[in-house]
């Protein structure tokens, strides 16, 4: 069965969505976050200049950065273009209207959204990267790719059929929410540890070494409860099995539990080498897949059909 245009659409965009949140990593690992001053034009100007002698006259030489200017400017433009896809993704979700109206709110929620993370950009930019609002910035774009998602599982939901019995369901549903709550709230911690990092860094001017070292207390417990997750995770793979789930809900626990450990590594590398630039980058964009992995699990057991017994007093069901 071919995709339709409102689902080749949407896909593409939850992918490009999650490619934004990549390059927004490699901005912020880079330090090229104020690579622009101001918004949305950069430097004044709507192509940014490439040396310091185009800079205009009322901008100063040594705020001037080729490649931090030129890579924010990419970010806005791949925001730009997400900005058109999610159109697209509304205009085309209105197939779904009368047949499945949850597939066009969820659309037009996400096209709301994006205006609003569009606004909250250009405040990030002229807050000069406040801290917390680089958390409601990162926070709102997870909340406008799982909207896509959402939306664009309502839309292909025959494709996945999936049978649990209802106690069953809500075991796993369970579960996996518990993974995803605490997932969330590592992120949100782990950017008020990056952003403690960022004051360190920029603001106190400390060597590389001691900058994890002013946030001990919150690193800590970001550290900590990592383990509560990896172990849900472990759990969650156990009531699979237990439960005869299937394959698919198998197999997506299995890319939930690897995410986690890839995560736990990933974290322990940044602590040992001083938080390299590209161990950021990894660390953000692997929590953004995994937050969406973790959503789509709880997508296919939420949506999932009543199972039927195979022999009486059994508690298998199929998928």
């Amino acid at each position: 069965m071919k995709l339709t245009f409102y689902q080749k659409t949407a896909v593409t965009t939850v992918i490009a969505t999650l490619v934004l949140i990549l390059i927004g990593g490699l901005v912020r690992a880079a330090g090229a976050g104020l690579g622009c001053p101001d918004w949305p034009q950069c430097f004044g100007m709507w192509i940014p200049p490439t040396s310091a002698a185009e800079l205009p006259a009322q901008y100063d030489e040594s705020l001037f950065n080729p490649v931090h200017t030129w890579l924010e400017y990419v970010n806005r433009l791949v925001g730009v273009l997400i900005g058109f896809l999610i159109t697209l993704t509304f205009i085309f979700s209105f197939k779904y209207r009368r047949s499945d109206p949850v597939v066009t709110v969820s659309s037009g929620v996400a096209f709301l959204l994006v205006l609003v993370q569009g606004w909250l950009g250009g405040q990030v930019v002229k807050s000069g990267l406040s801290a917390g609002m680089i958390t409601i910035h990162m926070v709102l774009a997870m909340i406008i790719v799982n909207t896509l998602l959402f939306a664009t599982f309502k839309a292909m939901r025959d494709r996945v059929n999936i049978r649990l019995k209802p106690v069953h369901k809500q075991r796993l549903l369970y579960i996996s929410g518990a993974i995803l709550f605490l997932t969330l709230v590592q992120l949100i911690m782990g950017t008020q540890v990056r952003e403690a990092v960022d004051v360190a860094k920029n603001v106190m001017n400390l060597p590389r070494e001691q900058w994890i070292d002013t946030s001990d207390l919150l690193y800590i417990v970001h550290r900590s409860f990592s383990w509560l997750v990896i172990i849900l995770s472990a759990y969650l793979l156990y009531e699979n099995k237990k439960l005869d789930a299937g394959p698919r809900l198998g197999k997506i626990g299995y890319m939930i539990f690897g995410l986690i450990i890839l995560q736990m590594f990933i974290g322990f590398g940044m602590e040992r080498l001083d938080i390299p630039g590209i161990l950021q980058m990894l660390h953000l964009v692997s929590v953004s897949v995994l937050i969406c992995v973790e959503f789509l699990y709880m997508l296919m057991a939420g949506f999932s059909r009543e199972g039927v017994k195979e022999a009486a007093g059994s508690d298998r069901v199929t998928a």
